[in-house]
């Protein structure tokens, strides 16, 4: 038995107490009239109407009535009535408890439906306050499902924004809200529900779809969902105009940035350089030079020569990805197979940081090149270590859209800032903030947009300052 029964059956059980109760008083101790038996009783059903429920004031109220009749209406101690005025006040009684029970029983629903429109517009303002508080638009959108979780209580939340073509959920565990489902929303503009607990809303600005959100668990009204949806479109609508602002910014900040992409440049090529001369010059201007020294000058030599080797390797790579002159041998494939292959060539650079992979088995294959989609997996995971500290970790997940396989790389990192993000996949570019602490030449990321984009696809980058980057790269579905 649940407890909900047990529950139903412990407030039938108390009513039943309370007539009892009374009976015995008044009947056995007070010996009052006939007006205060029924006055007593129909407080018995108020009281339940009220606390309980409709259905457990009717039982009252015909168990009052019977008692009424038993105790009170003569002859006492038998179900007949003898006078007729007994019988229509007997009736009387009867009619009264059950309409002052389905009475009491509707207050009780308005006064619920109204303390739930009160948090409902609490809920509201609060939500609305934390929208306006937030200032950056990529921080603005990846808070909004995660603040809409914790303020209406729901399980699960997504968010699809149309311009942006992207989806922010409020945990991983969101992936059960599918993103067809989202884009159609969008695309009908209709609210739409699966089961009493999955709700699908477009987001509409005037008669402009925003975009789709949907949430799984306890669902407010509609008129709360519908104001919820019309103020995230708002803030999407918002988080589009800070962006632009802060497109243009970038763009006046841009020939400053020029100076340090040369200085970048210069810098990775002069350094393995000046190494390689140094140790050079040491070693023929010192004859008598102890042979450990010696040995160590050409170690020197051999990993800055490395170090140059690898910084032209790259730049001839995406000088060829540039010009096209690379030849893909894409095919259908799994995308766990370039997954697991990463993992294992990074298995020593990884020891630090534990990898999370998040593959769905329905995810279908997509149309690649093996070898150079596993590059791609390489540099983005290199890119998180370098940017995490250790124990920091690191996700992997992926998921099928209209036509696309979209995979993401997650770490909690760094953080990348919005001026910096419009230009980390450029090449040479490096971070300001650690352009000195952490080694690499720079063209990691120039690379990975090459080969995605080569693959007919598009890589992007969302982050949050001292909370992390999510890379998400897509590419074809083959059917």
């Amino acid at each position: 038995m649940g407890k909900h029964r047990v529950l139903q059956i412990a407030k039938y059980v108390a009513g039943a107490i309370a007539v009892a109760g009374i009976t015995l008083i008044e009947y056995r101790l007070l010996h009052v009239n006939r007006t205060t038996v029924a006055l007593s009783f129909l407080l018995v059903v108020l009281f339940t109407a009220a606390s309980w429920g409709l259905r457990p004031a009717v039982f009252v109220s015909v168990l009052s009535t019977l008692a009424f009749n038993y105790f009170f209406l003569p002859p006492v101690l038998t179900l007949t009535v003898a006078d007729t005025r007994n019988w229509m006040a007997l009736f009387a009684f009867l009619i009264t408890a059950v309409i002052a029970s389905h009475l009491a029983e509707r207050a009780r629903k308005e006064a619920d439906k109204a303390n739930q429109r009160r948090r409902e517009v609490e809920r509201l303002y609060g939500f609305s306050q934390q929208l306006l508080v937030t200032e950056n638009p990529t921080e603005l959108l990846t808070r909004i499902p995660s603040d809409a979780t914790l303020s209406f209580g729901f399980t699960e939340v997504a968010l699809f924004a149309s311009e942006r073509n992207r989806i922010y959920r409020s945990s991983g565990n969101a992936l059960d809200l599918p993103a067809d489902r989202l884009r159609e929303a969008a695309k009908s503009r209709e609210l739409f529900t699966e089961g009493s607990h999955v709700l699908y809303t477009p987001l509409m600005m005037g008669v402009r779809s925003m975009g789709a959100l949907a949430v799984r668990g306890a669902l407010p009204s509609r008129e709360t969902v519908e104001a919820l949806a019309g103020l995230i479109a708002i803030a999407v609508e918002r988080a589009g105009a800070l962006e632009q602002l802060t497109r243009a910014e970038a763009a006046r900040e841009s020939e400053r940035l020029r100076t340090a992409l040369l200085d970048s440049i210069t810098h990775e090529l002069r350094t393995p350089l000046t190494a390689i001369k140094a140790s050079i010059t040491s070693v023929r201007e010192t004859p008598t030079m102890a042979a450990e020294q010696r040995e160590d000058l050409y170690a020197v030599i051999e990993e800055e020569s490395d170090r140059l080797n690898r910084l032209i390797a790259e730049a001839v790579e995406m000088a060829q990805l540039d010009a096209r002159e690379v030849k893909l041998d894409i095919r259908p494939h799994s995308i766990r197979t370039a997954v697991d292959a990463a993992l294992s060539d990074l298995a020593d650079v990884l020891q630090q940081n534990p990898v999370e992979v998040r593959l769905p088995e329905s995810l279908p294959m997509a149309r690649m090149d093996l070898a150079y989609i596993t590059k791609v997996l390489r540099h983005l995971l290199e890119n998180a270590v370098k940017y995490s500290s250790d124990g920091s970790p690191i996700y992997i997940s992926a998921e099928a859209g209209e036509g696309t396989l979209t995979v993401n790389v997650a770490d909690r990192g760094a953080g990348i800032d919005d001026l910096e993000q419009s230009m980390i996949f450029d090449k040479f570019y490096r971070g300001r903030e650690r352009r000195g602490l952490v080694p690499g030449t720079g063209m990691g990321l120039a690379i990975v947009r090459a080969i995605v984009e080569a693959h007919h696809g598009k890589i992007t980058c969302t982050s949050q300052v001292g909370h992390g980057s999510v890379f998400s790269f897509t590419l074809p579905i083959a059917y």
